[in-house]
């Protein structure tokens, strides 16, 4: 059919959508992914992993450190404790060391061994496992979850569904309170949640923060790996041909195919797959290893294991997925070969900046003052004439604890001849408080030439160690 436009007279073609056409989808459905329990060196590495993250995680805000919690980050008071050191704001320098100290170690770990992070201590990993853990008690392993979403909703069925969904937000409830526990004193907190006093930001904070351990490790799961996590985007510009990942041997696998177990590969021309498809039912997010590397694979090697597993069964040798390299793989290399190539100049040079910085940081901590300071003119107060015509400034010095005991300091002056605090210069400071003192400073008339002059004080402790010079202006009229 067509339409002939008047202007031109040209025939222009009319599309008829005809009966037999089908519309198809631009975007395939989710199929929920039910992984396969595995057992291995790899699974159990992962469970290693779970018990020393959590362990840690859930146990550091119950653990004391003298009259304190050990690690709290106060923002009420806006001091971090982290055991025995105090942070304030100003040291800010040692949060931005640590964020490319977790920058560079994710560099390093990724060129060395691919998603080593992903695949062992990732919390959305760590928390889908437990998360997982629970289902496969409550519900039951693989194939009789399938059959229980597939089949009818039974009395059975739905209890022991409730029971994991009861389990679940007790434990996501469990996580989203001790994360807040961090930034709130956990037994303060504690005894108000118990006594129906909790804070209504905090309890905003424990729901939010449990929600989204329910929601990422009950229900989204590897969507998080797949779509929402960056890393999993950008890893690629982090591999290159000597990065250890799960690989498959195709050489040694292809082509695949079911056989018995006394069969005989060379006349049935197979490889040692024996396509039991059985490392696509245990990756956690789905994907077939077997099709090489993928954006999807965050290196778990729960493949490796089950494929190990299946290879002890029909008799043939470990190792048909493993952690290798790409140049390992082309040029069949030996653990030894594969090891040496590791530590390339790449990684070297990853290895000494990261030594570097957090040898630094930590020279840095262990030398600090215990004590800040700030000297701040007081524009309100003019430079003035006193008694025997000396000339005044005055001057509002802050002195900061950050020791957790009290201390006692004392101000001097120099910079200019004759120079000398007049006012108390001498103050006493609770732990890990701070207070702005007044400081008039006098000199002679015959100090200097009118104009303004750089001047010098020193705070020193005289309690512990540590001593700081802070420059100032001394202002002499005309």
């Amino acid at each position: 059919m067509s339409h002939k436009n008047r202007d031109d007279q040209r025939v222009i073609p009319i599309a008829i959508a005809q009966p037999d056409e089908e519309l198809i989808s631009l975007y395939a459905p989710h199929q929920k992914i039910y992984p396969r329990s595995v057992t291995g060196v790899f699974s159990n590495w992962r469970w290693i992993m779970v018990w020393v993250t959590q362990i840690v995680f859930y146990g550091l805000p119950w653990l004391e450190w003298g009259q304190r919690q050990a690690v709290l980050f106060d923002l009420s008071v806006r001091r971090f404790y982290i055991f025995g050191l105090v942070l304030y704001p100003q040291d800010f320098i040692y949060l931005t060391g640590m964020l490319i100290i977790s920058a560079l170690s994710l560099f390093l770990f990724t060129a060395l061994a691919g998603r080593l992070w992903c695949g062992y201590a990732c919390p959305q990993t760590v928390y889908t496992e437990i998360f997982l853990w629970f289902e496969k008690k409550i519900e039951g392993d693989r194939s009789a979850r399938i059959r229980r979403d597939e089949g009818p909703m039974t009395v059975e069925t739905f209890g022991r569904k409730a029971a994991k969904q009861v389990v679940w937000i007790a434990f996501a409830f469990w996580t989203g309170f001790t994360f807040v526990g961090y930034f709130v004193p956990m037994r303060e907190m504690t005894g108000a949640f118990l006594g129906g006093q909790l804070a209504a930001w905090e309890f905003f904070w424990v729901f939010f923060y449990g929600f989204a351990t329910y929601g990422n490790a009950g229900y989204m799961r590897e969507q998080i790996c797949k779509h929402i996590c960056p890393y999993a985007r950008f890893q690629s510009a982090m591999f290159d041909k000597d990065t250890l990942i799960v690989t498959y041997d195709a050489e040694r696998g292809e082509p695949r195919g079911a056989r018995s177990k006394k069969a005989d590969l060379t006349q049935l021309q197979l490889g040692a797959c024996v396509d039991c498809s059985l490392c696509i039912q245990v990756c956690p997010t789905g994907i077939d290893i077997r099709n090489g590397l993928q954006y999807e694979c965050i290196g778990c090697g729960a493949c490796a294991d089950v494929c190990d597993t299946v290879m002890d069964k029909v008799g043939y040798a470990r190792g048909l997925v493993k952690y290798s390299t790409e140049n390992a793989m082309n040029n069949h290399w030996t653990r030894d070969q594969i090891i040496k190539r590791l530590f390339r100049p790449r990684v070297l040079v990853y290895m000494s900046i990261l030594t570097a910085i957090v040898l630094a940081i930590f020279v840095s901590l262990a030398t600090r003052t215990p004590f800040k300071a700030d000297v701040v003119r007081d524009r309100g107060v003019m430079a003035r004439m006193v008694e025997a015509g000396n000339i005044e400034n005055v001057y509002s010095i802050q002195v900061m604890n950050a020791t957790e005991r009290s201390q006692r300091y004392k101000i001097s002056v120099d910079g200019l001849p004759g120079i000398q605090i007049t006012s108390n210069d001498t103050l006493s400071l609770d732990a890990t408080k701070a207070r702005w003192v007044p400081v008039r400073v006098q000199v002679p008339p015959e100090a200097d030439q009118p104009g303004s002059h750089e001047i010098h004080f020193t705070i020193e402790s005289l309690d512990s160690p540590g001593r700081l010079r802070e420059v100032s202006k001394f202002v002499i009229p005309r």
